[in-house]
């Protein structure tokens, strides 16, 4: 069975769907562990209830980000985690993670890439007032969002739509699209 960790920061959301995917069958992989920056993250109870690994960290607490992400992959290694899927980590993985993990870290981004990459994609998306936005799943390089692209997916906005059904219409597809996604590299791997 493939180990995952998740990285994230937040409610947990797209943590959500991959546990959901799991347990439907359609994603054939375990979540054994969620790392999480954010000690009051909604995430983290959420893993608790599934009885997952939990490792919390505050990135403040260490020398450096070369500190912490040694903890980080020590964390990774010592679970046999063979993919780490960010799901809302906001902060950009350095090379001691990116490196032993080469191909083996996915982001996904509320946004056709390279359109409207960082923080706040929706937003922006929305302000610009463009016709159609979406959903990337992509490979983490040492960029903000720069990784080769896996799959895309467009989501139209509608002229009636406010921010809040925007980000409701990408969720959406966010919690489709990356538990598919994660399998469909599963499967490729097996191949």
């Amino acid at each position: 069975m493939i180990n995952l960790a998740v990285f994230a920061s937040g409610t947990g959301s797209n943590f959500d769907a991959i546990i959901q995917a799991i347990e439907e069958g359609t994603l054939e992989a375990r979540v054994s562990l969620l790392i999480c920056d954010k000690i009051e993250a909604p995430v983290i109870e959420k893993a608790q209830e599934y009885n997952i690994d939990t490792v919390v960290f505050n990135a403040k607490c260490y020398e450096d980000k070369v500190a912490y992400e040694r903890a980080l992959l020590h964390d990774c290694q010592s679970r046999d985690i063979d993919y780490i899927i960010l799901a809302g980590f906001m902060r950009l993985i350095g090379p001691t993670l990116l490196e032993p993990y080469e191909h083996r870290i996915l982001n996904i981004h509320p946004s056709l890439l390279p359109a409207f990459p960082g923080k706040g994609a929706i937003g922006q998306a929305f302000d610009k007032q463009v016709k159609v936005t979406g959903v990337t799943v992509h490979f983490v390089d040492n960029g903000m969002d720069t990784g080769p692209i896996i799959d895309q997916e467009p989501v139209r906005i509608d002229p009636a739509d406010t921010r809040a059904d925007v980000q409701k219409k990408i969720q959406a597809v966010e919690h489709k699209l990356y538990p598919r996604v994660i399998q469909s590299l599963l499967v490729k791997e097996e191949s």
